[in-house]
């Protein structure tokens, strides 16, 4: 074919798709869409889920809001916060304790200084201590196991943290642990069923499997955490809050168990545009039944809460204009 006649019948082909991209170019603001990514954590882990169940509400209403929301999964707390500070992510889930070092320039921030920059959109699913306790060991409180084999939590994990801190409180050592096991998550429900721990602490969000297993194989008791210690960490540290975990969540253990522990929370920049979080925040809390039910971890949350527990930064100007409009904040 003559080069000429092969050009002119290539633009007779592209003259349609030219206009069509010109036309779409022309298309009203409004209809154009946004991308936003939320930094997650593991694909398997509750913050994945939570992140696509916001998504799925934002992208439901996204030919009002002009939003197509994403999630990415993450190494989780730490990163989603820096990654956000270098606005690589629009919004990010977090542990409320990390929010509040991010933000104190503290721990995993001490090197890199507070971020100035961060805030706090809602907090999301309670992340508590869970202590379970093996059904032979006679343990009805966390006092009962001063003596006993308990496991303490990986060096570095957040459930460690959480247990040093609660120990110091107690004035506890320690070594008023017969054996004080310093087991990996996946270890402990095995270890407990096999008679060779006492009771185990994790922090995390429920339902969760690590629980499911040994209350399931093994009739393991949940205990709850309270008293005088806890009253004082709730009060001193800003990222800790009371929660209960409900009644029957777990096989054996009709009873709903008092405790307290971290949030998970979905944080932002400043620099996040405040229509951007304003449509988020609407997505979530104007289909708020429907969001309850996109994951069990999310099913007995409230409003009240979300607003106000674990929140260390300062809210961002969107949210904070939909709850403005809602009336739940002054």
């Amino acid at each position: 074919m003559h080069v000429r006649t092969a050009f002119k019948i290539t633009t007779q082909i592209l003259a349609p798709v030219a206009l069509a991209c010109a036309a779409l170019a022309s298309a009203p603001a409004a209809a154009q869409q946004k991308f936003v990514t939320i930094g997650t954590g593991g694909v398997t882990g509750v913050y994945y889920a939570a992140g696509g169940a916001i998504c799925r509400l934002v992208n439901k209403d996204r030919a009002k809001n002009g939003l197509r929301c994403s999630v990415e999964s993450t190494a989780a707390s730490v990163f989603n916060v820096n990654a956000i500070k270098a606005g690589e992510l629009d919004l990010g889930f977090t542990q409320s304790d990390v929010q509040y070092n991010a933000v104190k320039g503290l721990a995993q921030f001490k090197d890199g200084g507070a971020v100035s920059d961060l805030r706090a959109v809602f907090a999301v699913h309670p992340e508590p201590l869970v202590v379970v306790a093996r059904k032979e060991a006679n343990v009805s409180k966390f006092e009962d196991f001063k003596g006993k084999r308990f496991n303490v939590g990986n060096p570095g994990s957040g459930t460690r943290a959480s247990m040093e801190e609660l120990l110091d409180a107690m004035g506890w050592k320690m070594s008023d642990f017969a054996l004080a096991s310093e087991l990996k998550a996946d270890e402990h429900g095995p270890a407990l069923c096999d008679g060779k721990i006492d009771g185990f602490v994790f922090a995390v969000g429920n339902p969760s499997a690590n629980i499911q297993d040994p209350t399931t194989t093994c009739g393991a008791k949940l205990v709850s955490l309270k008293g005088a210690a806890v009253d004082k960490l709730v009060a001193e540290k800003p990222y800790y809050a009371k929660t209960t975990i409900a009644a029957g969540l777990y096989p054996n253990n009709p009873q709903a168990t008092d405790t307290y522990g971290v949030f998970a929370t979905v944080v932002a920049s400043s620099k996040t545009p405040d229509d951007t979080v304003y449509a988020i925040t609407k997505a979530v809390f104007d289909n708020f039944d429907e969001f309850k039910k996109l994951h069990p971890a999310l099913a007995h949350l409230s409003p009240e809460s979300m607003i106000k527990d674990g929140l260390s930064a300062p809210l961002h100007d969107g949210a904070l204009r939909y709850y403005k409009e809602k009336g739940w904040i002054k």
